[in-house]
């Protein structure tokens, strides 16, 4: 693994980026003008007045800026077909081992993988629990293939779910600040709409079927109800 400095978009302080065999994948940061809008419309919800900048001395903000922040990290971490790379190749270092990206939320060796090895997240590692080692296997640059849950940035995440982040980090902020019985319950009723727009683009995107899947195509793409229950 190779840690790299790079200008970010802003032209201000850098931003780090993280190298996996030929594909360079950023790490999330914070970006306050593209997350006001999101936490505007979050304080919207609860009856508050518009702010032009994430003023974290500002009680609201604050609450309304870590809620979408928090719900975010956790609608992602579901694993959805933008953020989720099945064989996704990892190469361990001189020690065998593999740290694991801050923008990784999930990860795991492929069903395809046959040896003795069963990891873990640990340590911000991943841990062979079967063999009690962060060696992975008996050679160094050894390459694995893995199933990854990425953590992006807002912008880069789909409408439909930033919209169903946003009222589902409405309804906490509402709880948390107002304490509302019929205002939870609206923005509870708003949140459940977003989360089925969410899923048909989910069900749209990932081209699921009730049939299995043609030949040649990943099996892995075949429709699980059980799956969307699951949600």
């Amino acid at each position: 693994m190779i840690l790299q400095q790079y200008p970010d978009k802003h032209g201000g302080t850098s931003v780090p980026f993280f190298l996996f065999t030929n594909i360079i994948m950023p790490i999330p940061t914070t970006n306050a003008t593209e997350e006001l809008p999101a936490v505007n419309q979050i304080l919207a919800s609860v009856g508050q007045a518009p702010v032009t900048t994430l003023d974290q001395t500002n009680p609201d903000v604050a609450i309304a800026y870590d809620t979408l922040l928090q719900v975010s990290k956790e609608v992602q971490a579901e694993g959805w077909t933008f953020n989720q790379e099945f064989e996704y190749e990892i190469t361990t270092d001189a020690n065998k081992e593999y740290a694991i990206p801050n923008n990784i939320l999930q990860i795991d060796f492929s069903d395809s993988y046959t040896g003795d090895i069963d990891v873990v997240r640990r340590s911000g590692k991943l841990y062979d629990r079967y063999n009690h080692t962060y060696a992975l296997g008996d050679t160094a640059n050894t390459k694995y293939e893995t199933d990854v849950v990425w953590f992006f940035d807002w912008v880069d995440l789909p409408q439909p779910v930033q919209n169903y982040i946003v009222s589902k980090a409405a309804t906490i902020t509402a709880q948390r600040i107002v304490g509302d019985p019929q205002l939870i319950q609206t923005l509870q009723q708003r949140e459940a709409l977003a989360r089925a727009n969410a899923l048909e683009y989910e069900c749209n995107q990932g081209d699921f079927s009730f049939f299995g899947h043609p030949q040649g195509q990943r099996y892995k793409t075949s429709y699980k109800p059980y799956n969307a229950l699951q949600r």
